[in-house]
């Protein structure tokens, strides 16, 4: 299991992959996760490593989902309720488990760094990609005829104007910074993309002309006008290096912008399996991949799924009650 463990953690690095680390920093018997195990929650909701089965399994999953939407670690414990004031941080949960005991767990989301997009080989541009790699960004330059000593340690140097081999998502910024040489093919390139920040360098003037051309050319407008053109915040910048700064500025507010809303959520793309379908457990309140649940029941021609042993013995007991319960509504596809 460790040696999986670390495969996976190295593998995730390497692809600058957003993921949760959960490690059992403490246990009391006779839960079966002990202290020092560890597992990785990657985006896709998938486990690897251990930490505890059944209620505890869909707990972590629950909060490391939490985790990566803000960001934010936290403590999770798992057992009697504690008669302290609710700490912040902490996160607690009733153990439903046969097993009882308790356990807490660490999850701390490692993050990607941020990605930028700089296009075109501009004093602007190399300024910006020195600003954003000072700044902790991973940075692909785009620049057609560009050399290795074109711009200084880039992440991903793209020779042509053409983003096909660049793994751009909705985390990404781009910042067109051709200045006259190729701006419109740039802008259309830029169009398609699904990242959430566009920037546009150039005077107000040009930037009206190009827009409109666009648009009569049948470009969405809507789109068109989500571009930041001048990029960057105002603040009198003369300077490449002061153009870079206003625009970095602006992109780290943006990306503030995003991160409050929600950082991320598991995604369903993960074409090696089955994506996630998940039913709210009725006893505890726990999300279950119907993919894998730990049990099945049919109850008045429904299917009902549990994490663990406990909750189904506990809805096998008294099944009305729980199916009437406001968690029996609660399925999340």
């Amino acid at each position: 299991m460790c040696d999986e463990f670390y495969k996976k953690l190295e593998e995730l690095r390497k692809q600058n992959a957003l993921f949760v680390e959960a490690t059992v920093v403490r246990r009391e018997v006779p839960s079966s996760g002990k202290s020092g195990d560890k597992a990785i929650i990657d985006r896709f909701g998938e486990m690897t490593g251990w930490i505890g089965g059944g209620c505890v399994k869909g707990i972590a999953l629950k909060e490391a989902e939490d985790a990566m939407k803000t960001g934010k670690a936290r403590l999770v414990r798992i057992g009697t309720p504690s008669s302290v004031e609710k700490q912040d941080g902490v996160v607690e949960y009733k153990m439903t488990c046969m097993s009882e005991g308790t356990v807490e767990i660490f999850l701390e989301p490692v993050l990607p760094a941020p990605h930028l997009v700089v296009i075109g080989k501009t004093l602007i541009a190399k300024a910006l990609v020195q600003m954003a790699k000072a700044a902790g960004y991973r940075v692909t330059a785009v620049a057609p005829d560009a050399k290795p000593t074109t711009f200084e340690k880039v992440d991903e140097l793209i020779t042509q104007m053409n983003l096909d081999r660049v793994a751009v998502s909705a985390a990404s910024s781009i910042v067109v910074c051709t200045q006259g040489e190729n701006d419109e093919e740039a802008l259309e390139m830029v169009l398609a993309q699904p990242s959430f920040y566009k920037g546009f360098v150039a005077s107000p003037k040009k930037k009206t002309a190009l827009f409109n051309n666009l648009v009569q050319q049948g470009f969405d407008k809507d789109k068109i006008d989500i571009i930041h053109s001048p990029a960057g915040i105002d603040i009198n910048a003369k300077k490449p290096e002061e153009v870079a700064i206003s625009i970095l500025a602006e992109i780290i507010q943006e990306q503030n912008k995003v991160h409050a809303t929600g950082f991320t959520q598991f995604t369903t793309t993960n074409t090696a399996k089955p994506a996630p379908q998940y039913y709210v457990n009725p006893v505890c309140g726990i999300l279950v991949d119907m993919n894998n649940p730990k049990h099945v029941v049919e109850y008045n021609n429904e299917k009902v799924y549990f994490c663990c042993d406990g909750c189904k013995l506990q809805f096998d007991a008294a099944p009305e009650k729980y199916m009437k319960s406001p968690l029996a509504e609660s399925v999340l596809k």
